[in-house]
């Protein structure tokens, strides 16, 4: 089975051929690529996670009347996702420093959109420290 057809089956007999040791057969070329695709799919999750946790207490701030248990739910979970991302990988800790100023324009122009607010009501960089934003006893009105 070729990469092209099937990724699936193509992983698990990769997998298998690298137990047997079997080294001369697997198709390095794609195992590569797959393993770079890993990193950056799990730096985008965390990126993903970031943006709904900063949009979720952007809209706990400038929209309180609309405060829900189902946003303290996205921002314990998008926390939590966090945590969990980076607990599997701690060579990831530093990451959401990195993506936090991106992640928060993409939070920001969401927010604008999703309260019906102009995109001005929001800070254009972002308010708040990134120890605040991934403390699990945090909101902005606290």
């Amino acid at each position: 089975m070729t990469y092209e057809q099937d990724l699936v089956r193509w992983a698990r007999e990769t997998a298998e051929l690298i137990r047997e040791g079997s080294w001369q057969a697997v198709d390095v070329e794609h195992l590569a690529e797959e393993l770079e695709d890993l990193s950056k799919s799990e730096r985008r999750a965390i990126a993903s996670q970031l943006v709904r946790l900063l949009l979720h207490l952007l809209k706990w701030q400038y929209q309180p009347e609309r405060r829900s248990d189902s946003w303290i739910d996205s921002i314990t979970d998008a926390r939590l996702q966090i945590e969990l991302a980076i607990q599997d990988s701690p060579s990831l800790r530093p990451y959401p420093a990195w993506v936090l100023a991106q992640s928060y324009q993409r939070a920001r122009r969401s927010a604008a959109m999703q309260t019906g607010r102009p995109l001005a009501t929001f800070p254009e960089n972002c308010p708040y420290r990134l120890a605040e934003i991934l403390d699990e006893d945090w909101r902005p009105d606290a």
